[in-house]
């Protein structure tokens, strides 16, 4: 009995001293990666001349970034440096208001804009953004502001530019699990879904919109005052039906989750139907006469960010054109129209807002999103693979520099990569797109999940990376760390891929590839 209790305490301190072991070697990998943080932020301070401050000045975004941002860090130094940058420069635009927290879009006062500067074009860019930040009142906030203080304005601007305001709520919720957040907003995404229906939906079942209305305004095949039937907003719509039928069911509103998933299976059927051109084998914009635009467009990739296109590797065989000279591969990005037709960069530049061929981060995010899609959710790729979204994403990283230093403006030119609104204040910081987002959901592939499996699907080219850590993660209200180390002598804790959930070892591999955890 007495060597018993001895082998049970001797195994009791043997297991103290591995934990406190693994807790010394973690706080050291977490000291790493906020040191590198603080490097990151000194630079981008000593290089900015901070014109506009919002809540939270230079000097404090060390301190907020370190409580707020997932760290990380990878061999490719562009990558790492611009995942900083862009938390940065997120943080210049959250403002504290008595209506609460709110971001906005421009650094600068814009006219078009509503309360509190205000504007809602990116408002799906934004959640989608922000739903990794570790306190959750800025964008409680934010989203609440949309949906119950907008509205009440005199003049409210929520409509004033399509969205995909329910979807990006429902992958928060994937996030963070606040079902309480859901009942206390599913009746106001219920309404706003149906003044959109009020405002936009035709008699055939599509909707329609004014390009400017899709921030997309000067594009090919649009115009201001055309009622065109678009990709873009039908593809929203259907989005943001399917993300209701979700949230209706995890509410046990039977009615409602009914209700949107006819919606949202009637208007894919329709999206198919009637905006695919079989003969260019591509998702156009439909004029009111009944024919589709002559122009391939990157908004018609726009259906694979909301998983909308069936599997049929005839639809898959449209992302051929994104590695095409002729269509949209260009040096600086991809452009928003197929460089081969006569149209192409012909409606000016710099002087609008020209969406007919330049580069723009708003459509490169949402194209980049709905090629991981297509990598992860679909079984026909067509010419794409995980090489082909690295080297996008880090042309898109890449793109981030304006004279040499880092910088994030509205839109830029496809051969050189001058920012086409030039040295204008309101470019600087231009919060109109994703970029940490598709750090952490696509290319480490974190696939947040109503259970509580944990799912990685990294599209990391085999061989390309010996090593990366995605640390300090809230997800499900835990902390998660993703570590891969090739060969163990990076961080010195093994080889392989590694990931802890507060601290805890869940997993351990020894190749990157897909997996699932329970936690």
């Amino acid at each position: 009995m007495k060597n018993d209790l001895f082998y049970r305490t001797l195994c009791l301190l043997v297991a103290m001293l591995a934990a406190a072991t693994v807790c010394s070697a973690q706080n050291k990998v977490n000291s790493h990666l906020t040191d590198k943080l603080r490097l990151y932020v000194n630079y981008f301070d000593a290089i900015d001349s901070e014109y506009a401050v919002n809540y939270v000045p230079n000097d404090k975004a060390v301190d907020w970034l370190s409580k707020n941002i997932p760290l990380f860090e990878c061999p490719d130094t562009t990558l790492e440096k611009i995942y900083y940058y862009r938390w940065w420069a997120v943080r210049k635009h959250l403002k504290q208001t008595p209506d609460g927290f709110v971001f906005t879009e421009f650094i600068t006062p814009m006219k078009h804009a509503g309360k509190h500067n205000t504007i809602s074009s990116a408002l799906g860019h934004h959640i989608y953004e922000l739903r990794w930040l570790h306190d959750q009142q800025y964008l409680d906030d934010y989203i609440n502001f949309w949906l119950h203080v907008d509205p009440q304005t005199p003049k409210p601007h929520l409509h004033a530019f399509s969205s995909w305001l329910q979807n990006a709520v429902y992958n928060r919720y994937l996030v963070n699990l606040d079902k309480d957040f859901l009942k206390k907003n599913i009746r106001a995404m219920d309404s706003d879904y149906k003044a959109w229906e009020a405002e936009k939906l035709l008699p055939s079942g599509l909707y329609w919109q004014f390009d400017v209305r899709d921030a997309m305004e000067e594009s090919i095949s649009g115009g201001r005052k055309e009622q065109n039937r678009r990709p873009t907003i039908n593809s929203y719509m259907y989005g943001n039906a399917v993300a209701l039928s979700a949230m209706a069911k995890l509410l046990r509103i039977d009615s409602l989750q009914k209700k949107y998933a006819v919606k949202a299976e009637t208007l894919r059927k329709l999206v198919h139907d009637s905006l695919w051109d079989n003969r260019e084998q591509f998702f156009k914009v439909l004029h009111p006469t009944g024919q589709l635009d002559d122009a391939r467009e990157e908004l018609g990739y726009i259906p694979w960010y909301f998983n909308l296109p069936y599997k049929n590797e005839k639809y898959a065989a449209q992302w051929n054109e994104l590695l095409d000279k002729a269509g949209f591969q260009a040096p600086w990005g991809i452009t928003t129209a197929e460089r081969r037709h006569p149209l192409f960069r012909t409606h000016g530049s710099g002087h609008g807002c020209e969406w007919d061929g330049a580069v723009w981060p708003y459509a490169t995010a949402q194209t980049l999103k709905g090629l991981s899609h297509l990598l992860t959710n679909y079984p026909h790729h067509a010419k794409m693979n995980a090489s082909v979204f690295y080297n996008e994403l880090h042309k898109y990283a890449w793109s981030h520099q304006k004279r040499g230093l880092p910088y994030l403006g509205e839109y830029q030119d496809e051969k050189n990569g001058e920012w086409l609104k030039g040295d204008n204040p309101r470019s600087s910081y231009y919060n109109h797109s994703t970029f940490a987002d598709l750090i952490i959901n696509d290319l480490m592939g974190l696939k947040p999940r109503e259970d509580n499996v944990l799912e990685l699907e990294p599209l990391i080219p085999k061989g390309k990376w010996d090593w990366f850590c995605l640390e300090n993660v809230f997800y499900h209200h835990k902390m998660l760390t993703i570590r891969w180390d090739k060969n163990g002598r990076k961080y010195g804790k093994g080889s392989g891929l590694a990931v802890l959930a507060d601290g805890k070892l869940l997993y351990r591999g020894k190749e990157l590839k897909p997996v699932k955890i329970k936690m």
